[in-house]
This record gives C-alpha cells, structure tokens and sequence, in this order.
C-alpha cells in the first residue's frame, strides 16, 4: 500500500505561558483529543524552524525551511510568493512586493496598516493602481492585485530593475510612511527605489478621494487611501519536490503567502472557499483528493491571527477547531494510508502580539513510526519526545523518508 502524507502547519500555534489560561500556553490549555491521540501514537519533538534558537522566523522563511529549502540560501524577498499565490505570473527580472491597503493622515503618518484589517473592495482599489506607468520610469508597468482582507500584490515589470531595496512599510502605527532606498549601489536598485517612492505617492493620490474609500468613511470604516509596500523579491531559482522526490503534491489555503511558498517548489493548488472557522473543509478537499497526490500541505491561518490581536480565549478555540479537523484525516492513519505531521511555522506570543524566536511542536504519526512516551500534544510535552529538537529543514527529508522517496547518501 501507498502511503501519503498530511503536512498541516498551524501558522503561529506556537506561545508562551499565559496568566489567563492558569499559566497554560493555548495548546496546553485547549481540548485536543485527536491532537493528542496523535502524539500518544506518534513520535514528536521540539523544532526551532530556521535552525538556530532565538532567531525570530518569518512566515515566509519557515515555511520555505519546513518544504526543506534553506532560506538562508534560497530566500529573495517574501513579495514573489504574495503575488504567485494570488494567481500572478511572476517572469523573470520582475521584482514583486507584498502591499498593505493603509490608512494615513495628510502628512502621510500610518495610523492603521491594514485600514482596519477587512477591505472587501479590494479588487476595485488594486484596479485603481494596476497597469501604471509611471513618469520616472514610462519602461516599467505597475500591475497590482488584491489578495486577502487589507492586502494585495505588487509586481514592477521592465527592464534593470532589483528586489535589493528597502520597504515603504514603517511596520508601526503613529509613524510615517518610509522613503524606499536601495540596499546596494547599483544603478538598478536606485532605479527600483525611485519606481516605489514614486508609486507610494501615487498610490495616496488616487486612493485617497476615491468614492469607495469615502463610502467607507461614512460607514464608519477607516479609509484604504494608500498602498504600503514590503518583501520586495523574485521567485527563487530552485529544485521542485517533484523533481527531489519523484512525488506529486498539492497545497490547501485560502492565504495567498503560502500558496505562493507552495506554487513556487512545484506544489499544485486545490482551491478551497473560506472557511470561516470550519477547518474540516480543509480536511475534505484533502481526501476528495486523497489518490492523487502524495503530499497534502494543508495551512491553518487563523491560530497566526488570534495571536497578532492578543486573544488567548480566540486561539484556544481555533486550535479546538484545528483538533476536529484532525479527527476527519485520523482514520488514514488507522488504515496505514497516511501519516499525518501537525506542526506550526513559528511561535506568535499573544502577549506581545508578534512572532518571536521561541520553538515549535511537532508530532509525525503513521504506519510503522517509533512512538514514544509522550502522550498529549503540546510544546512542554512535545519536547521530551522521540524526534528531540530538529530544525525545520529536517522535517521534510523524515517525511519523504517515510514514503522511501529519499535516495541512500554512499553505498
């Protein structure tokens, strides 16, 4: 029989202790029986994403290092996965960033980076802004997509231009938008700076009295009435999991990043609609699927979110729902069909709102695993298990190891 895997990375799962919840972090606290049925039969381990303790990961670094392509090597910038997973094509000499729909003031201060986080008119402002030219570089077109809630994708195509340039995000509220500047110098990366700054100004121009940002206002809303741009970056050059593994996989998320992560090393994308808290259509996508691929990597962004707004009672309840989701794929592992491997891309600490260098749990269960004594999922109990404490490179190799898809190193 033909095993398959489940990789279900739970974004930001990962805390800290928290006062709340009796000095518990979420997952300690939440109700997981099927969490912890998979430790309990499973091995598991403690996993420092990017390698090296302390380092706080992005999201886009992780992920990378979790499909087992060291960032350190293969990371250009996180812009070319927004736009690929919003359905962008990405050529090559294009440099793409990820933008935010914000809201400044008249002297160009942030006082919201995500215009209140949900912009439904998103499409119509990205149209405002998508096939620019702009008078400093007529050779180069602006093409903008929106994505999800407050965000879009930003592509600049035309010749000499470079992702070696600084952001216009300040990541900070009550702080002015940032003059883009180049990282190198080159006459291309001064080129590039000039394209950016040029495009942010233009950006406030025509968003800043469009009618749907002034239905906005009027409905209480904060306006979108600027673009800020971060990640500037190109699609790195590499190997797909095809090609490493002979294997088929498939990407399930309704998050363009990591779509675009996944689009970018040879994965295919099954679509899915919102969940809106129902994770199990997650799940059903996957085995509507099941014969088709080998690799299913299914992402949860939502534990990520609860996080970033400081709300331990909403994180414990999406891991609950992460938890009933796991009981649709368990009985594959039952079968010995599959192995399942639940993980987090890094650790986001309500308490201070934003990721931090703190390790991660994982657990892999499935036909023929060397389980240990642990018997409940979390981070404490996780890091007295079997796999120790690995780096997110290594996650991938053990599971296509399991699958006998890794080639012997000698003879």
């Amino acid at each position: 029989m033909c095993a398959h895997v489940f990789l279900i990375v739970c974004d930001g799962m990962g805390d800290r202790p928290i006062e709340e919840l009796d000095g518990k972090t979420p997952v300690e606290f939440a109700n997981t029986p099927w969490l912890d049925k998979l430790s309990e039969v499973g091995i598991n381990g403690i996993m420092h994403t990017l390698g090296t303790p302390g380092i706080v990961p992005g999201s886009d670094t992780a992920h990378l290092a979790l499909f087992g392509y060291d960032p350190h090597i293969y990371y250009s910038g996180r812009g070319a996965f927004e736009a690929l997973g919003v359905g962008l094509e990405v050529k090559e000499g294009d440099v793409a960033l990820r933008g935010n729909f914000a809201t400044v003031d008249e002297n160009l201060n942030v006082l919201d980076r995500r215009a209140g986080r949900y912009v439904p008119e998103g499409d119509q402002l990205a149209a405002v802004v998508n096939g620019l030219k702009l008078p400093e570089a007529p050779d180069v077109e602006v093409i903008a997509k929106h994505a999800t809630q407050h965000r879009c994708a930003v592509i600049l195509r035309g010749p000499g231009l470079s992702h070696k340039v600084t952001d216009t995000d300040p990541h900070e509220t009550n702080a002015k938008v940032k003059i883009a500047k180049p990282l190198d110098d080159s006459e291309e990366a001064q080129k590039t700076a000039n394209i950016i700054n040029s495009l942010s100004g233009k950006s406030h121009e025509l968003l800043k009295d469009h009618p749907l940002n002034k239905q906005r206002q009027e409905r209480g809303d904060l306006p979108g009435n600027i673009i800020i741009l971060r990640g500037a970056g190109q699609v790195p050059n590499v190997k797909s999991l095809t090609q490493l593994y002979g294997i088929k996989s498939a990407v399930i998320s309704t998050n363009a990043l990591y779509r675009g992560v996944a689009l970018s090393i040879g994965m295919e994308h099954l679509p899915v609609s919102e969940t809106k808290g129902d994770y199990i259509v997650l799940a059903k996508k996957a085995l509507e699927r099941f014969d088709n691929y080998d690799l299913f990597f299914i992402h949860v962004k939502d534990t990520d979110n609860a996080s970033h707004d400081g709300n331990a009672e909403e994180k414990v309840k999406v891991i609950e729902r992460i938890d009933e989701m796991i009981s649709y794929l368990f009985p594959k592992v039952e079968s010995k069909e599959a192995y399942i491997c639940v993980t987090a891309d890094h650790t986001t600490s309500v308490k201070a709102k934003n990721h931090v260098g703190d390790d991660v749990p994982v657990v892999i269960a499935g036909p023929e695993v060397r389980s240990d004594s642990v018997k409940s999922f979390s981070e404490r109990a996780c890091a007295l298990g079997g796999l120790n404490r690995i780096r997110g490179i290594d996650i991938m190799p053990i599971l296509m190891s399991y699958l006998e898809k890794t080639p012997m190193f000698g003879s």
